[in-house]
């Protein structure tokens, strides 16, 4: 099983870190805060407070030891860099970092990040390419595994709520956001949020559930 982490609980952060837990991975999250961090204990397997610029404490996490690491600190871009650095260095397969600038990204990959994004700017849209489906719109590649996908919904989902749906029961995918009238954005809808017409939804799950959600689309 893939053991993700994640450093910075933001909204983007926090999102991701309880979404890739209720889909059943091992996830640590880290931050310096510890109301942060004692808000989201039990929606993780582990949560640390933290000062994730400093190494050797980074370095007693086990932070090597994990799959995927992804860096969303907030506004504090020279940290943010910092921490991107040091987890490569020590040896993470793959560490995706957010950025705020196009500048900032390109430190960011120079420092060895493999992937970067920006959530707070598009919610990933034109960040990576789109899919086959006409429903999938864009989406951010995490891992070879494991993406975050912005969908259109299908026809039947309009009007019932996100349990009725049971979208990660039958679709293996874990709603992050949803993106209303192309400005608003709801961050970690409940169950009993319902689908609108013009609902984005930005859905975190396995490539290969994801396949079988454009193929279902391709069917339709």
């Amino acid at each position: 099983m893939k053991q993700f982490g994640v450093i910075g609980l933001g909204r983007f952060g926090f999102s991701v870190a309880t979404s890739l837990y209720e889909m059943g991975y091992d996830v640590l999250a880290v931050d310096i805060d510890e109301q942060i961090v004692q808000d989201i204990s039990d929606r993780v397997t582990h949560a640390v407070q933290a000062d994730a610029t400093d190494e050797n404490i980074i370095r007693s996490l086990g932070i090597r030891n994990l799959d995927v690491v992804i860096v969303t600190i907030g506004s504090n871009i020279q940290a943010s860099i910092m921490v991107t650095m040091i987890v490569k260095e020590l040896g993470v397969k793959f560490v995706v970092a957010k950025a705020q600038s196009d500048l900032h990204a390109k430190v960011l990959y120079k420092v060895g990040a493999d992937r970067v994004v920006f959530p707070e700017r598009d919610m990933g849209i034109r960040v990576a390419r789109n899919l086959v489906s006409s429903k999938v719109l864009d989406y951010i590649e995490l891992s070879k595994d494991y993406s975050i996908v912005e969908i259109e919904p299908m026809i039947e989902w309009i009007g019932l709520s996100l349990k009725e749906i049971g979208i990660r029961q039958n679709h293996g995918l874990n709603v992050v956001a949803v993106r209303k009238n192309k400005e608003d954005i709801v961050v970690s809808p409940g169950p009993e949020y319902v689908i609108n017409e013009d609902d984005i939804l930005v859905v975190i799950g396995e490539n290969r559930n994801l396949r079988k959600f454009e193929k279902k689309d391709e069917g339709e």
